[in-house]
């Protein structure tokens, strides 16, 4: 299949030049990591800021893997191409996000588990930890994809792109947080978890149109 095809080639591109998704991996590892020093080795202190202190960094931590993006394509003209191919441009978006995020997504969900006993957060929070962020962070790059393709033309867009992004990822960052905190208070996570949802399939049905739009606008300019 033609998605399939497009899935593998952009796995392929990632795994040639993983700079971007490796440095996003190291920081969220290395910011989480530091807060024990800073805090200290009470693990009331610890539990009781996890919550926040592991979406804040996986927050930034995706934010910093999203400047480049579209950039490689754009600048070699790849844009061009998917603007000029038969195929749909959002089943072109909807591909180099659903890569982007198997790189780097699912990547912090896999290691967000050892992180989170670094923050003394108790093995019964686990299951909310993965799924808020299986649920949370498409949301993230979806977001974050908009800002990448409205940016890409722009020399020094990395800052831009985080003003721009930033206010939208509070839902997603309350809705996580909170989801993690209610687990270590022994409260049902269900409600955060739904809304999470609710706020991915809103992102995976509105957000393409707006990438590829985006991306248009540059390619045409």
């Amino acid at each position: 299949m033609v998605v399939i095809s497009l899935l593998n080639r952009e796995l392929r591109l990632i795994c040639r030049q993983p700079g971007d998704v490796v440095n996003s991996l190291a920081f969220f590892s290395v910011v989480v990591a530091l807060f024990p020093l800073a805090l200290g080795a009470q693990s009331h202190v610890l539990q009781q800021a996890a919550p926040g202190l592991v979406w804040v960094a996986a927050l930034l931590a995706m934010l910093l893997s999203l400047d480049g993006l579209f950039r490689a394509d754009f600048e070699d003209g790849s844009l061009e191409q998917w603007m000029l191919s038969s195929h749909s441009m959002l089943v072109l978006v909807l591909v180099k996000v659903t890569a982007h995020w198997i790189c780097s997504g699912l990547a912090m969900v896999v290691v967000a588990p050892v992180l989170a006993l670094m923050l003394g957060l108790p093995p019964h929070c686990f299951g909310a930890l993965l799924l808020s962020l299986l649920l949370g962070t498409p949301v993230l790059i979806l977001l974050g994809a908009i800002g990448a393709a409205l940016t890409v033309g722009l020399r020094r867009g990395g800052l831009l792109l985080g003003l721009m992004i930033l206010p939208l990822y509070v839902p997603v960052l309350i809705l996580g947080s909170g989801a993690l905190q209610a687990a270590l208070q022994g409260l049902p996570v269900v409600g955060y978890l739904l809304w999470l949802s609710c706020l991915t399939a809103l992102a995976m049905t509105l957000a393409p149109f707006a990438i590829a739009a985006a991306l248009s606008i540059n390619v045409a300019e």
